[in-house]
């Protein structure tokens, strides 16, 4: 089964809509992505702040992927799942965003933020190896 097909899976399931990717939108997630992972790499600011904003820089990468597609998702969580079938990243790769988004929600709904720098490294790093190969899917998308 391709990648198109387990994409199709989840529309057919209801995890996914079907959408005409946005060029303009894939631009816009792309920029923001960019900007949040540039200041994400700030030692200056808290590790809260850089966690948010290496967590919403690879949220925005996956979303994007996803909306190149022609998908959309309303489940954070599933954007990140289906990067194995955007992208070709490995489930190992994909399994660390996963984590992120878990310690995301635990800091956002409950309130709970837990000072991992290893981890935080790990998800700046992630998500830097990430951007080029939205970039590069930018640009086949034209």
């Amino acid at each position: 089964m391709g990648s198109n097909d387990n994409l199709e899976n989840l529309v057919r399931s209801g995890g996914l809509k079907a959408e005409p990717p946005d060029h303009k939108e894939c631009e816009g997630l792309l920029n923001s992505a960019m900007d949040r992972l540039k200041d994400a790499h700030s030692p200056a600011l808290s590790f809260a702040s850089r966690f948010d904003l290496a967590y919403n820089a690879a949220h925005a990468l996956a979303l994007t992927a996803m909306r190149l597609q022609g998908y959309r998702s309303d489940r954070r969580y599933l954007v990140f799942q289906c990067l194995v079938h955007t992208l070709g990243l490995s489930k190992t790769q994909v399994r660390l965003f996963a984590l992120c988004h878990e310690r995301r929600n635990l800091a956002e709904y409950e309130g709970y933020m837990d000072v991992d720098e290893t981890l935080l490294a790990e998800l700046v790093a992630a998500t830097d190896t990430l951007l080029p190969l939205v970039q590069q899917a930018m640009g086949a998308g034209k």
